[in-house]
């Protein structure tokens, strides 16, 4: 692959799925999902799929890949990613890649340090310290045997704490000097980045929204299919880790009423757009489009097409 991939990149609600599509309809071509939540089937309101029409008009790739049952890795993903984005450049047809997990964003950019596997063992323990403990405790003990890892990994990010602390366990050597190839970008498969900011207080409006949006649209009954499905088929804790769906998993539960799950989510999800923007700006060579409030879909995408 020669051509750089275009990739959008921005907080969740900030318009980038609207530009992606824009330009893959305006271009004939397709679009690469880069989101760890998207893969899954059956959630489908609380992801924020795009629409059926949407992808009858558009190819979308890396959405509705996985069981809601299955696991799915950041190397796993990487490599479908990998293999849609050659196949797309053999058939000669442009791919826009969009998303917002800052994991599969970064190993996009600068692909994966050779590690060892996972343990589900020690994985398991692992995730039972982080219970009884808190995720503080967790934080503080890999700054302790990896302070380098530590002063790159957010103290709420609890899959890579835990990942770094169990690398620790398993070879006895900081993950830091493992990903050694990790803050250069890779030669072998360019992406272009564009990012979207927009005002805080304008994100948070249309975050919260959209949550009531998603309400409104009959996610409270995927929810609770989803239950009944994790009685025959146990849902995989990535699956469940899904912003929203564990909220309203506890309400359907009979923890909290519908209005208290609403404005939990509305809460949680302000916190992930802003752990979402501390992960952006530490990537370099992204350039950053200033999204007005009443930008339209065709607006940003003259803009990404001008940035590229």
């Amino acid at each position: 692959m020669t051509a750089p991939l275009p990739l959008l990149i921005g907080p969740t609600a900030c318009g980038k799925s609207a530009a992606a599509f824009e330009l893959a309809r305006r271009r004939s071509g397709e679009i690469l999902s880069v989101d760890s939540m998207k893969v899954y089937k059956r959630l489908e309101i609380g992801v924020a799929k795009p629409s059926a029409p949407e992808r009858a008009a558009v190819r979308h790739h890396l959405i509705d890949w996985k069981e809601p049952w299955e696991s799915c890795s950041v190397a796993e993903w990487l490599a479908e990613a990998e293999r849609v984005s050659r196949e797309a450049a053999a058939r000669g047809t442009f791919l826009i890649a969009e998303g917002g997990t800052a994991l599969y964003i970064k190993a996009l950019r600068e692909g994966l340090f050779p590690g060892p596997g996972r343990s589900d063992e020690l994985r398991a323990q692992l995730e039972e310290e982080a219970d009884a403990q808190g995720l503080p405790a967790m934080y503080e003990r890999l700054k302790t045997v990896d302070p380098a890892a530590a002063a790159r990994i957010l103290p709420g990010d609890r899959r890579r704490i835990v990942r770094a602390l169990e690398v620790h366990a398993l070879t006895g050597t900081p993950i830091s000097a493992q990903q050694v190839q990790w803050g250069r970008l890779r030669e072998d498969f360019p992406v272009r980045v564009v990012g979207f900011a927009l005002d805080r207080k304008v994100l948070y409006r249309r975050i919260d929204e959209r949550v009531d949006a998603m309400l409104a649209a009959g996610w409270l009954d995927e929810c609770r299919a989803l239950l009944e499905l994790d009685r025959s088929h146990p849902l995989s804790k990535e699956a469940r880790q899904a912003i929203g769906y564990r909220t309203l998993f506890a309400h359907l539960n009979g923890e909290g009423s519908l209005e208290d799950a609403r404005t939990r989510i509305k809460f949680d999800t302000h916190h992930f757009a802003r752990r979402q923007l501390s992960w952006y700006r530490r990537f370099e060579g992204v350039t950053w489009i200033e999204a007005a409030p009443d930008d339209r879909a065709e607006t940003l995408a003259d803009r990404v097409e001008q940035a590229l």
